[in-house]
């Protein structure tokens, strides 16, 4: 593949993979799970802490092996194909493409927050509870649109990402720090009073008290949706093999970009804190507290705002896993582990028969309505695989001090420490209080095994 990505474009794939629909949204739930602004903010500084360290880790592997499929690549030269297998296999059925689903139908709903006649339509096909929406059209069309673009060639979509990303970018901070000035009566100090008491009020009622194991898994809740909002940005790893210098500019990438990423994420939170009462943040129409908070600076003029960004925001984030997750399918099926279709470039020098693989099972994916579901579900896996490449680290350094470490992780073992942590803590949390968010991504991970076999098999015949 040709070499034509900078530094500038990895860390545009980095910020624009992570800011999708997620922090528009997610820190409503958070508040009603914890209904308090310390144990938000906590949620989101531990979130923020693990996301970088994780970030400065991959730097290693990412030097170590400076090849097209990332993190894909990584678990296979450290663990072997099976790892390698059912991290691709989770991404391909669901991590990627269920992502893409999720934040495209997250952009027809807010366009059909600016074109009502959107959500007035009657559905165009319905059958008991399945039915087919113009909304779920519409982030078919995101997809389908953005695939075709980077079928075009590399220059094009990594353009359209840097001008979404940019776009966004600019527009959160002048939400942020014109925000901060248009605020007529700060709620932060009310929100932040309760200190560390935590409270729960999940159906618009009274607010009740809540310690032990309720708080705990209150906690685990509120984590997943931080942790979904901040999750995407390894996939600059993907496209590896064509950046100008990957072994020097894929860790600074990933650490910058995810730096001004959780920054910005944390002040976000401080302006919805600061402009929404306890009770209107936690029960913000659709969860939608960005446009809750931004009505509350500039009226309606600001909830349509709002509505424009989320809808820069997600079509960015879209194009950035679209132009990224293909590469991983492309080089997995280069070591005989996805469909033999996939490999080719075409005359633009990208793999368009594993985007638009990619975007038709995304589409497929809008269709179902499950991919909401399913995303909830494997945000414990996405964990366990970030957990597993972490640990890759420490592995390669007890197993392999002798290979060439053209970075090595900044005040190791320290941020490989802090995220197997965190990671484990939060999957404990999980698997004892929220089981439901975690059986289902071990079952995906288990249908990946017999798929495995069966692969290799054939390759033996």
């Amino acid at each position: 593949m040709r070499k034509q990505l900078s530094l500038w474009d990895a860390t545009m794939i980095v910020m624009g993979s992570m800011i999708g629909s997620g922090i528009f949204i997610v820190s409503s739930d958070m508040m009603r799970q914890l209904g308090s602004g310390y144990w938000v903010l906590t949620v989101w500084v531990i979130t923020a802490l693990a996301t970088i360290a994780a970030a400065i880790c991959y730097g290693e592997l990412s030097g170590m092996y400076p090849k097209a499929g990332g993190q894909y690549a990584y678990l296979t030269e450290v663990f072997g194909k099976m790892t390698g297998f059912l991290y691709g296999w989770s991404l391909f059925t669901v991590i990627q493409t269920g992502t893409i689903a999720a934040v495209a139908v997250a952009f027809g709903k807010f366009a059909a927050y600016v074109f009502p006649g959107l959500n007035d339509a009657p559905p165009l096909y319905q059958n008991g509870t399945f039915m087919i929406t113009w909304i779920q059209i519409v982030a078919i069309g995101v997809i389908l649109l953005l695939t075709f673009i980077n079928t075009k060639g590399i220059r094009i979509g990594k353009f359209v990402q840097s001008f979404f990303t940019v776009s966004k970018i600019l527009a959160l901070v002048v939400l942020i720090f014109g925000g901060a000035f248009l605020i007529k009566h700060n709620f932060f100090w009310e929100n932040m009073q309760v200190g560390w008491s935590a409270f729960q009020n999940l159906d618009n009622g009274d607010w009740t008290p809540i310690s032990g194991g309720v708080l705990m898994g209150g906690l685990a809740a509120a984590a997943v949706g931080a942790i979904f909002s901040s999750v995407a940005w390894e996939n600059v790893t993907f496209i590896s093999g064509e950046m100008k210098n990957p072994k020097r500019d894929m860790v600074r990438a990933m650490v910058l970009g995810t730096s001004l990423v959780m920054l910005l994420y944390l002040m976000c939170n401080f302006i919805y804190l600061a402009a929404l009462s306890r009770d209107e943040m936690a029960f913000a129409a659709n969860d939608r507290v960005a446009v809750a908070a931004a009505e509350k600076l500039l009226g309606q003029a600001g909830t349509l705002a709002m509505a424009l960004l989320v809808m820069v925001s997600t079509f960015g984030c879209v194009n950035g896993l679209v132009l990224s997750g293909a590469r991983v399918f492309q080089t997995m099926a280069k070591d005989g582990l996805f469909l033999k279709r996939a490999i080719p470039n075409n005359k633009y020098d990208v793999p368009s028969r594993s985007l638009w693989l990619q975007g038709i099972w995304a589409s497929l994916l809008c269709v179902s309505g499950q991919y909401g579901n399913l995303l909830d579900m494997v945000s414990f896996v996405i964990v366990i695989f970030y957990m597993v490449t972490v640990f890759g680290v420490v592995y390669q350094r007890w197993k392999r001090p002798e290979l060439e470490r053209p970075y090595r992780t900044f005040l190791y073992p320290l941020p490989a420490i802090m995220y197997l942590l965190i990671g484990t803590l939060f999957c404990v949390l999980l698997i004892i209080y929220k089981p439901h968010y975690t059986w289902p991504g071990f079952i995906l991970i288990l249908l990946g095994l017999p798929v495995y076999y069966f692969v290799n098999r054939k390759r033996s015949v």
